[in-house]
């Protein structure tokens, strides 16, 4: 198991050094290709005049002339920090960023993407939304921290007896057998014999991929106050999770793991739907 294709999106505002330098890790690693990736758009100016249409229209085309011209300035950037390193594509799109890197996730086996603002995006014509990319992509999602690097010492499983964990630790296999130590751990307000039995299967699958891991089960009535406790303290270079067991807008309504590990800029997240 491995990845081949690794499609690093890059927001057209951010600084693209970070994520550049893991996702080439990452491609020299497993000998992968690496496709660079950016998309953004402008709104069309609103007037109420009609008089303003026109004014309206150049002004709009002037906007989407500078993201062409800002794509070619981040396409030399991207070039000169692979500086040769591993095979390369470039693409960009000029259209709404999360639908754009949707579509050509189908390229890909494993998404790389920073997120400068955690869950919430900002301006949707220029920044992927990470929520709606791991709803959506059907590819597992890793989010790069602002001083990412390689998830070479330690990565910890957000387990959580869900089709979406399943989903994710199988995804994250690669990468897990990279490290020198996987931490798989649960939260549960009552741990009973299904618990512990359900996390040391989770250790046996990683076995059999050659992957050794070991299991901290934890008490806790909140399980999201008590992951990031725990998170805090962990000192990992990854957290791997399910993304979104409970629905997205009860999430954001009410909060949940994955609402709080995309807010957690500092950490490096793989997540899968």
């Amino acid at each position: 198991m491995s990845y081949k294709s690794i499609l690093l999106n890059v927001d057209i505002d951010s600084p693209i050094g970070p994520a550049v330098n893991l996702a080439v890790d990452l491609a020299k690693h497993f000998k992968a290709r690496l496709v660079g990736f950016c998309a953004a758009d402008a709104p069309l100016p609103v007037t109420m005049a009609p008089e303003g249409a026109a004014i309206a229209a150049e002004v709009w085309q002037q906007m989407r002339d500078d993201i062409q011209q800002r794509f070619k300035d981040l396409h030399a950037e991207f070039d000169g920090l692979v500086a040769g390193s591993v095979a390369t594509e470039w693409r960009d799109a000029l259209g709404n960023p999360s639908h754009a890197l949707v579509a050509t996730s189908r390229i890909a086996d494993l998404i790389v993407t920073g997120a400068s603002q955690g869950a919430s995006t900002g301006d949707s014509y220029r920044a992927v939304d990470p929520g709606n990319l791991a709803l959506r992509a059907g590819r597992p999602l890793l989010i790069a921290s602002s001083n990412a690097h390689a998830p070479i010492g330690k990565i910890v499983v957000a387990w959580k007896d869900t089709r979406e964990a399943r989903r994710a630790v199988a995804d994250a296999v690669p990468l897990m057998a990279m490290a020198k130590e996987v931490v798989v751990v649960t939260v549960a307000s009552e741990p009973d014999s299904e618990t512990n039995a359900g996390i040391k299967d989770v250790a046996t699958f990683l076995a059999g991929h050659g992957v050794t891991a070991r299991t901290e089960v934890l008490k806790a009535e909140d399980e999201s106050a008590r992951l990031a406790d725990f998170l805090s303290t962990a000192n990992a270079d990854l957290i791997v999770s399910g993304a979104y067991g409970h629905s997205r807008i009860r999430e954001w309504v009410f909060g949940g793991v994955t609402r709080s590990l995309l807010d957690d800029i500092r950490l490096c997240r793989f997540m899968s739907n």
